[in-house]
């Protein structure tokens, strides 16, 4: 114990060298669970943070702004689309293991969101931007997700609107599902069939976050893009649309 102490200590000294010190904060490493534990006045600002994790440090992008003034957020980012400069439409194992750019378009990985809420209670907020640069969310009490051995189940619920509408009522309760793991309750896969990302898909969706990035509604790829749709109906995208995760304390 005392020797995994001093390796951890040790990794952090060098994570933000190694990592670029203009990019990776660290604090308080050995006590940093999530972003919630993120409370010192100079790491009050958004940015990639360094967190410990039963597999070591991992680098992930902490939001304190979306709760405005009076409610600083904290908030762990586990999705994040903005310009499509990441490919979303990928296996299983990526999925499972996170990929992207930590400070910009990224997915966090489903084996730390169920490491994560499997213990603690959490809560979810959504923040969605349209192409006219109008911003809404959806806020949910209660988020986790389920083991591997249970499909990565998603368990979401007490929604509390921000503009956005109830999208996720219709994927609580869902497994996990990729293009090469179908689990959803379509007759066909839903991944392969709208050409989407990994989500927890239903038969098929009220929301496709992972979906393509489109430029707008250009009218030739119908029900494929990053949709919501109690706010925008399933065929036009997104501009941006981030999910977030904060411990109820």
């Amino acid at each position: 114990m005392i020797t995994n102490m001093i390796v951890l200590l040790c990794l952090s000294a060098l994570f933000p060298v190694l990592m670029g010190t203009d990019e990776v904060k660290s604090y308080d490493f050995l006590h940093t669970k999530d972003c919630s534990d993120n409370y010192a006045g100079e790491y009050s600002t958004s940015g990639v943070y360094t967190i410990i994790t039963a597999d070591g440090p991992v680098q992930v992008y902490c939001d304190v702004e979306s709760g405005g003034k009076n409610d600083r957020g904290h908030w762990t980012v586990f999705l994040r689309r903005m310009d499509g400069e990441v490919n979303f439409f990928r296996r299983w194992e990526s999925y499972k293991k996170g990929f992207g750019n930590t400070t910009g378009e990224h997915w966090l990985g489903l084996e730390l969101l169920h490491q994560l809420t499997r213990k603690d209670q959490y809560k979810l907020r959504v923040d969605l931007e349209d192409f006219e640069g109008k911003k809404v969310y959806a806020l949910y009490k209660s988020f986790s997700v389920g083991s591997e051995a249970d499909g990565y189940k998603l368990q979401v619920s007490g929604f509390v609107n921000g503009g956005a509408g109830d999208s996720l009522y219709y994927h609580n309760g869902m497994k996990f599902s990729t293009y090469d793991k179908d689990q959803d309750n379509s007759g066909k896969n839903c991944a392969m069939k709208y050409f989407g990302g990994g989500f927890w898909y239903n038969s098929c969706y009220y929301t496709n976050p992972t979906g393509h990035y489109l430029w707008e509604n250009d009218g030739t790829l119908m029900d494929t893009g990053a949709t919501w749709y109690f706010w925008k109906n399933s065929w036009d995208p997104l501009k941006s649309i981030t999910m977030k995760i904060r411990r109820v304390m």
